[in-house]
């Protein structure tokens, strides 16, 4: 965790640099206009937010790293693979409903690059896709 922290800082120094640099490039680019005028505003500032954000996230993950009082296993030389293996949650690999699922987001996507008259047959087949991706348990061979 303390590699993440240290990361996260240095991206938010390359980003102060690239900001600084940026800026910099461009008011020596347009030296005949003031300074002021030849700032290509938006990619500085798109810049100087992106360090910000990097010093934000850098920030929250030394309060985390420091608050829960140990390391991660990924961060220990002598951790097993077994170590950082948590319990993930119950899965089914032979459901059929996330891909029904994804082909309702798919028919909603294409009807709002084609035509209106899609959406609500997307909506349909997401209901659909919904209803039978949580109640897949409640009936047929796997039920409890």
């Amino acid at each position: 965790m303390k590699t993440n922290v240290n990361l996260w800082w240095i991206l938010a120094g390359f980003f102060f640099l690239c900001s600084g640099l940026y800026t910099g490039w461009n008011i020596i680019e347009h030296s005949s206009l003031p300074w002021y005028h030849a700032t290509e505003w938006v990619g500085s500032v798109v810049l100087l937010f992106t360090a910000f954000m990097a010093i934000m996230i850098g920030f929250y993950v030394d309060r985390v790293h420091r608050a829960q009082g140990g390391e991660l296993p990924e961060d220990v030389l002598t951790s097993d693979i077994d170590d950082g293996d948590p319990e993930m949650g119950e899965f089914s690999p032979w459901s059929w409903w996330p891909l029904v699922l994804a082909f309702s987001a798919a028919l909603g996507m294409i009807g709002l690059a084609v035509g209106n008259f899609l959406l609500p047959i997307a909506g349909a087949v997401f209901l659909v896709a919904i209803v039978g991706w949580v109640y897949e348990y409640y009936r047929g061979y796997f039920a409890r």
